[in-house]
């Protein structure tokens, strides 16, 4: 790498830097100290920031230097809402329709996973897209996955809408016309009465997770292997921290083994704050008891620590965010256990964060919360939240502010606005959720993604969304007075997920003393067309001064990590998220970039098939009909 300007001249009463960063754009995120031209990073912290001359004395013969080649530097990301230890579960085993920009793509992906993937497996589609994406705007047909997979059961799910299914999957799933729709949920079916190969949310999505859950899953060997391959991956977009908001069949203590593993072996490349979710309804105080027995808040250190309880407290206080729906209406007493709950957390110092996409659910949360202040719980020392909080209104943000809670928001819209839009009308889209007016509340307002079963984890999207208010498709949704500028949208990632876990003063910024996480990006997110947001990543991630991702001039800099394993992992072949910068002659695996136009060669072979085959021309056509294209016909 080019180091010109900077050579060893360490003050012997001075420890050296283990990494230096120069030459860059560095936006630290201080407003003491809102830029430098450089970073300097010992034992994990941040040492020193300024240009070459304020650096030089930390420069040592074993200090590693990085030029950033003008490019720029941000504080480490991190994502507030992210289902990042139940994402690195099941990472190698997806294939990620994310970013992909056309469904004759992603069927030509689907198509040679087919015949990759070994009897017995799955292949499975899990969020991160949506039809808007696409230039056909439109989703897959159940036809269109039975012509692609014949033989290999096919599990698409789309939002927390609906889960698409080829007829191999229909079977491996035990579907049958005696199979009776489940709570909440709708098995579609044909004339006959058999299963067609449609799920439906109607409105809760169990019956779309319990599905995916018949599928197979991974030995331990492999969830961690691909795990470690899942943190890469969020690493390859700036990601340094999140916050895991644990979900639905995530269970603890077991599910979390991997991550406790790999943060035991030192081989965490994300710091993560976690969660814990009650999965049984109906024993829900009994599993906080136990757990608040067991473990406390903050256990844990900078890479793996508890941060409290929720997405859920209790199942029946819960609502649904499938914007295809009517908004569903909550049990008249779910109030009853819900106050049980929050009391036990707030007397035994557990912080909580609740789930709740509708205004209707927060005022009635709400309403407990202002039960207990009286008797001194609100506000306290516990951190508390609520996430998604679309429909959240002015009067509920007053009394958030009031108790002294904080927000998590996620560009869910970026994928589900077309729907909510339709349903509710644009008066309503316009201020969904309204991200200015909690800000000017002054309420610690933190962002994220809610991946990886619906939106992308890719923060960039995420970004995109926050300063322009658009879906991945286009669809302006806010006007431009209820968004927020880029380096307050920044904040929300940087910042604002320090302030939920409690890390404020050492994470989210570049200054001393805080830890060395940082992000080299492709493009620079201040002066970028908001067209080219999306599109930005990481060329080079630090965490804690370790390089744990190198791509572009820095390629094999950063840490090694085992091979993709199952070997046939759609993830081995495709990589994860399907970036634009191919397409524009930015960098890629060669191996990715070449199954990618294999893929879309066999699916505009197989167009091209049926297309004389429909006009009598073909295998399978008999000679005696002639081939006549209807253009040249007199």
């Amino acid at each position: 790498m080019p180091v010109a300007g900077v050579r060893p001249a360490q003050d012997p009463q001075q420890p050296s830097a283990d990494l230096v960063v120069r030459n860059a754009k560095v936006y630290t995120g201080d407003p003491a100290r809102p830029a430098a031209r450089g970073v300097a990073i010992r034992d994990g912290r941040v040492v020193a920031l300024g240009d070459d001359r304020d650096l030089a004395a930390l420069v040592g013969p074993a200090t590693r230097i990085v030029d950033a080649l003008g490019r720029r530097v941000v504080p480490g990301l991190n994502d507030s809402h992210l289902h990042v230890i139940r994402g690195g579960l099941n990472y190698v085993l997806e294939l990620r329709w994310d970013g992909v920009r056309s469904l004759r793509q992603a069927l030509a992906m689907l198509r040679e996973q087919a015949g990759r993937t070994p009897r017995g497996q799955w292949i499975r589609v899990v969020g991160g897209w949506t039809a808007e994406q696409f230039a056909e705007r439109r989703m897959p047909t159940v036809a269109e996955l039975n012509a692609a997979a014949p033989d290999t059961p096919v599990f698409v799910l789309h939002l927390y809408q609906s889960a698409l299914m080829n007829r191999a999957a229909v079977r491996a799933a035990g579907f049958t016309r005696e199979t009776a729709d489940p709570r909440g949920g709708q098995i579609v079916r044909g004339r006959d009465g058999e299963p067609n190969g449609v799920l439906l949310a109607a409105p809760g999505a169990l019956i779309l997770y319990s599905t995916l859950a018949k599928a197979p899953t991974l030995g331990v060997a492999d969830k961690r292997t691909s795990t470690r391959h899942f943190l890469r991956e969020l690493n390859r977009f700036g990601l340094t921290s999140a916050v895991d908001a644990a979900g639905g069949f995530q269970n603890f203590p077991d599910d979390y083994a991997t991550v406790v593993d790999l943060a035991r072996s030192g081989e965490l490349s994300l710091r993560i704050a976690y969660h814990l979710f009650p999965q049984t309804a109906g024993q829900e105080l009994a599993d906080l008891k136990r757990w608040i027995e067991t473990v406390e808040p903050r256990d844990g250190d900078e890479w793996l620590r508890l941060n409290g309880a929720g997405e859920n407290l209790t199942w029946a206080a819960a609502d649904f965010e499938n914007f295809s729906q009517p908004r569903p209406e909550l049990a008249a007493d779910f109030e009853t256990e819900f106050e049980q709950a929050v009391r036990l957390l707030m007397e035994n110092g557990w912080g909580f964060r609740l789930h709740a996409t509708y205004d209707e659910t927060i005022r009635r949360d709400l309403a407990v919360f202002e039960k207990l202040a009286a008797e001194g719980l609100f506000p306290g020392a516990n951190r508390w939240l609520f996430d998604h909080a679309e429909t959240v209104s002015a009067d509920s943000l007053d009394r958030i502010a009031a108790l002294g809670g904080a927000l998590s928001v996620q560009n869910r819209m970026s994928f589900q606005g077309a729907a909510f839009l339709d349903r509710y009308g644009a008066e309503a889209t316009s201020h969904t959720p309204p991200v200015r007016a909690m800000l000017d509340r002054g309420l610690t307002v933190a962002a994220g993604t809610d991946a990886t079963r619906v939106s992308s984890y890719n923060p960039w999207v995420s970004l995109h969304w926050l300063v322009t208010g658009r879906t991945v498709g286009g669809t302006a949704l806010c006007p431009a007075a209820n968004l927020i500028d880029r380096e307050t949208a920044l904040g929300l990632y940087t910042r604002g997920g320090a302030e939920l876990t409690g890390e404020q003063d050492v994470k989210g910024a570049l200054r001393e003393g805080c830890y060395g996480d940082l992000a080299i990006l492709t493009h620079d997110f201040f002066t970028v067309p908001e067209s080219a947001i999306p599109d930005i990543e990481s060329v080079l991630t630090v965490v804690g001064g370790r390089i744990v991702y190198a791509s572009e001039e820095y390629e094999g800099l950063d840490e090694t990590v085992p091979p993709v394993s199952p070997a046939w992992s759609p993830v081995a072949r495709f990589g994860g998220y399907q970036s634009g910068r191919h397409q524009s002659g930015g960098h890629e695996s060669p191996g990715a970039r070449q199954a990618l136009r294999m893929a879309e060669a066999v699916a505009e072979s197989e167009d091209h098939r049926r297309w004389r085959a429909a006009r009598g021309s073909g295998p399978g056509t008999p000679p005696s009909q002639p081939f006549t294209d209807p253009c040249f016909a007199p």
